[in-house]
């Protein structure tokens, strides 16, 4: 009997014992069929039966990409307080938006240097990193780290791609439509390190774009947003730093004119430096999977990466490491 013929007895001979015991305790006929569904799925090794909703879609070629908001309008009202950058790879999305106002703040080098007012503006910012999914043209967001905290609903919208570039972001409840405008990007690499099986820092390249995210030390609990947040807890000015040390960083990798530098930050000072995490990064790692890396409490792993020899050589060769 070949392998295949082998599974399927043993799952129907299991769904057959499961079928005798459901049938006896009251459940209805099409809970008898959830029942029969999900235990074959286990046992096929599928873990929770899949439906065609719950099965991920790709995300469309599309959508790939580097786009910059370019207005936000909720009950006809049309605005662009942030500065809006989105990096979608086939699979991982990052998203940081910035204070249009937001001051340089060239005199602080840590948070020690900021005002109590200042970290309340800082408290404003907004940035989150995850995966994304597709189902017709409604996209939806996971967002794994987040800036601001998790406030208990979807991050989705349902996407239309205009011409010249431009794709208009709708809520699915119709509150608010944002139109974004699509850059240049070309391939697409995403390193994700973890510590204690927890996401710690991430880097994703799109085309000469990166984004790199620092999670803070704590998750933040369920609120409206980090101000509420503060003001729910009556935070003291530690806390308010505990909530705010999360880093979502923004810049142009080696094909730019300034490789490896922090453009923008929610961290201020980061603005200006040198995006240190590449100094330990081969072109050899990548190609490896990151394996030199996974040692103690740290996981390296890529779960994207649509790049070729050449262009990984590209980004890591400049790297002190690489130089020695």
């Amino acid at each position: 009997m070949n392998s295949v013929r082998l599974i399927a007895l043993v799952v129907c001979l299991s769904v057959a014992s499961a079928a005798n015991a459901v049938r006896h305790l009251g459940f209805t006929y099409a809970e008898q069929k959830q029942i029969f569904h999900d235990n074959a799925a286990r046992l096929l090794g599928l873990g929770h039966a899949q439906t065609p909703h719950s099965i991920e879609a790709p995300v469309p070629d599309w959508l790939l990409g580097i786009w910059h908001r370019q207005w936000i309008e909720r009950a006809g009202v049309r605005s662009n307080p942030l500065d809006a950058e989105y990096l979608q790879t086939p699979s991982v999305f990052g998203d940081v938006r910035f204070l249009n106002d937001r001051p340089q703040f060239a005199h602080a080098s840590s948070f020690a240097d900021l005002t109590d007012a200042d970290l309340r503006l800082l408290a404003r910012q907004q940035g989150m990193t995850g995966r994304t999914s597709v189902v017709g043209a409604v996209a939806t967001w996971e967002h794994e780290v987040g800036f601001q905290p998790p406030d208990g609903t979807t991050d989705a919208g349902r996407l239309q791609l205009a011409n010249h570039g431009i794709m208009y972001e709708h809520g699915l409840d119709d509150s608010y439509t944002e139109a974004w405008q699509a850059a240049h990007a070309g391939g697409y690499l995403v390193i994700r390190i973890e510590r204690s099986a927890r996401l710690d820092r991430l880097l994703i390249v799109a085309g000469n774009r990166f984004l790199f995210v620092r999670n803070r030390a704590k998750d933040l609990p369920v609120s409206d947003s980090l101000e509420a947040l503060i003001a729910s807890s009556r935070a003291t000015r530690d806390q308010i730093i505990e909530y705010l040390d999360c880093e979502f960083s923004t810049g142009t990798v080696p094909q730019g004119r300034a490789p490896w530098l922090i453009q923008r930050s929610t961290l201020p000072w980061r603005e200006g430096q040198r995006l240190e995490l590449v100094d330990d990064i081969l072109a050899a790692d990548v190609t490896n999977g990151m394996t030199r890396h996974n040692a103690g409490l740290e996981q390296w792993s890529i779960p994207v990466n649509t790049l070729g020899p050449n262009e990984i050589k590209t980004l890591f060769e400049d790297s002190p490491r690489a130089k020695r």
